[in-house]
């Protein structure tokens, strides 16, 4: 039986294959947190090089998604592929290292596992298709920016830009939205983030938000379509909003402390892209307008 037939015929099958599917994207989107960004300092730190014409840095270890092979942070033990394994590893050896024992962070299992549950659920709710293989994807990608954004304040355009790209190249086929919708999108949530930026510098004199959030707000609208972007703006600050005092108190941090807001952004745009018509439709209701 052909797999798309077996996954209509069967669904449950489809769900637990994005299960597992999601998990063990989840364990390489570990590689990608915690090695992207050192793989763009380099970069950054060599163009800084050529451009003020400074000599050459020593040459170093090839480091990429691949290379090295991936080892203990403390002892350096390398790791072996059935310590390696999506969750299973972690429990086995007890959230501690084979060699060393020092503790192994709880963020791996809890990525694999949000990664895992999240691919499960669309393909729970969108059932076998295009549309959910597509947003299974777009997850993976939020994902892995959120969690960078988290620890470094970055949004790489190495994750971002394509992934923008690809919601409109998606959409030139009319999977989520019209193609004028999508462009539109794109434009409208990059300015609208912009002009935030700039309102507030000039008040300010600071700068109040990241360029990579303009980016993320604009690849939100490339899939979704400017329809989704006033709600995505409301959640994103109502949540970032509230969550931001709590980390802050928690932390006993200053008021100027930098939030990052992808992770809200990121949240956000993905609840208005499975349930926004709903959410609004709910809205105009609840205020009689509709």
């Amino acid at each position: 039986m052909p797999i798309d037939e077996l996954f209509a015929v069967y669904p449950l099958a489809f769900v637990v294959s994005a299960l597992l599917l999601g998990l063990v994207v989840g364990s390489f989107l570990n590689v990608v947190v915690w090695r992207l960004p050192k793989m763009l300092e380099r970069d950054w730190r060599q163009q800084a090089h050529d451009v003020l014409g400074l000599p050459s840095e020593t040459p170093v270890p090839t480091y990429n998604l691949m290379l090295p092979h991936s080892a203990c942070p403390h002892c350096g033990h390398r790791i072996r592929p059935w310590e390696n394994i999506p969750l299973l590893s972690y429990l086995l050896l007890r959230g501690r290292c084979s060699a060393c024992s020092a503790p192994i962070s709880k963020r791996y299992p809890l990525t694999e596992l949000a990664c895992g549950l999240l691919s499960a659920f669309i393909a729970w709710h969108l059932g076998f298709g295009w549309p959910a293989g597509l947003l299974i994807l777009l997850t993976w990608g939020l994902l892995a920016m959120s969690l960078i954004d988290c620890e470094h304040q970055l949004l790489p355009d190495v994750l971002v830009l394509p992934l923008l790209w690809l919601g409109l190249i998606v959409n030139s086929f009319g999977v989520f939205v019209a193609l004028p919708d999508a462009l539109w999108g794109a434009v409208a949530g990059y300015l609208a983030l912009w002009s935030v930026f700039w309102l507030f510098k000039l008040l300010t004199g600071k700068d109040g938000i990241g360029h990579g959030d303009f980016k993320l707000l604009a690849l939100l609208g490339a899939w979704g379509g400017w329809q989704i972007l006033p709600l995505t703006i409301l959640l994103s600050s109502l949540v970032g909003a509230i969550l931001g005092v709590v980390m802050l108190r928690l932390r006993a941090q200053a008021t100027s402390t930098p939030i990052p807001f992808g992770p809200f952004l990121a949240i956000a745009g993905w609840i208005a892209l499975l349930w926004g018509g709903q959410i609004t439709d709910f809205y105009w209701q609840s205020v009689g307008l509709k």
